[in-house]
């Protein structure tokens, strides 16, 4: 199977064609909604920027088009988050690489002895960094690194513009912090569609539960659902969340099967989680996106 999906890139790269432009701008691929933002922050104008993946795409299962694999093939630089997040993927980057593409995985980059190790990923870690700011601040670091190896004539742009997004990524830890604060440690239980949130469970003290595991691709059975149930009616949780990249019917279920047991759990919001909002509103940012779930889990849980 490896062996013809290799063939059928190959088809494909070869049948790519330069497309026509003017611009010496450096031409940026991206894959999640969250490292878009990241390097558009970063790149700014000096840039032109192609992201893969839109709101509300669940980057677990997605899957490279014919157009996709073009824009990857005519890109000056590659960023993804790795760590196995883009899954359906591996070979296409593998491929990318092959053909001297400058290819970042990003989330490859980080410290492996801060991660959350995992039993799934073929990378043994939690691919979902970002919910902790810090990692992303060295995610914008390492962009800025690239993007001024790459374009050396915009590198004092890149490291102005990287100044000015740390200081924005300060100030949100900063009011992260004072809005979690209102919300009591014994209420701190987070109940989601997957296992989305442990990076910032860890950061901020919630205990994190998710009704599949990390990766989308993994079904929850009826078991699952019984289990967690439970677990929802012996810690008193007030309320539960859907994800924005996530078929909400899971979380209906779990609903359901609450309230068949004789106690009752809201649906206190949707979180996004792998992807951001929509473009041209505030949770299509990632600083917006990351306030906007603290409000909505506070709000809800207290």
């Amino acid at each position: 199977m490896k062996k013809i999906l290799y063939i059928g890139l190959s088809i494909v790269l070869i049948g790519c064609k330069n497309p026509s432009s003017t611009s010496e701008k450096l031409n940026v691929v991206t894959t999640t909604t969250m490292i878009t933002d990241l390097v558009k922050n970063i790149g700014g104008d000096a840039i032109e920027i192609n992201g893969l993946m839109g709101a509300g795409v669940d980057p677990h299962l997605f899957k490279a088009s014919e157009g996709d694999v073009s824009k990857l093939y005519h890109a000056d630089v590659i960023f993804y988050n790795g760590l196995h997040l883009e899954g359906k993927l591996v070979e296409v980057f593998e491929k990318m690489e092959s053909q001297q593409k400058k290819t970042i995985a990003l989330g490859e980059q980080l410290d492996k002895n801060g991660l959350i190790g995992s039993e799934y990923f073929a990378s043994n870690y939690d691919p979902h960094v970002w919910f902790n700011i810090q990692y992303f601040k060295e995610f914008a670091n390492t962009v800025t690194e690239v993007l001024s190896e790459a374009d050396p004539k915009n590198s004092e742009l890149f490291v102005a513009n990287n100044n000015l997004f740390q200081k924005k990524l300060t100030d949100l830890e900063t009011e992260v912090k004072d809005i979690i604060e209102t919300l009591p440690q014994e209420k701190r239980i987070l109940v989601t569609a997957h296992d989305a949130f442990n990076y910032f469970g860890k950061e901020y003290g919630f205990n994190v539960v998710g009704l599949q595991g990390l990766s989308t691709a993994t079904e929850a059975g009826v078991q699952d659902v019984q289990k967690l149930s439970d677990f929802i009616i012996e810690n008193k949780v007030k309320a539960i969340f859907i994800e924005s990249s996530v078929p909400r019917r899971t979380i209906e279920a779990l609903q359901q099967a609450v309230l068949s047991k004789n106690h009752e759990v809201v649906i206190g919001g949707s979180l996004y989680s792998d992807a951001l909002g929509d473009a041209n509103t505030v949770e299509g940012t990632y600083i917006g996106m990351f306030l906007y779930n603290v409000n909505t889990i506070v709000n809800a849980l207290k």
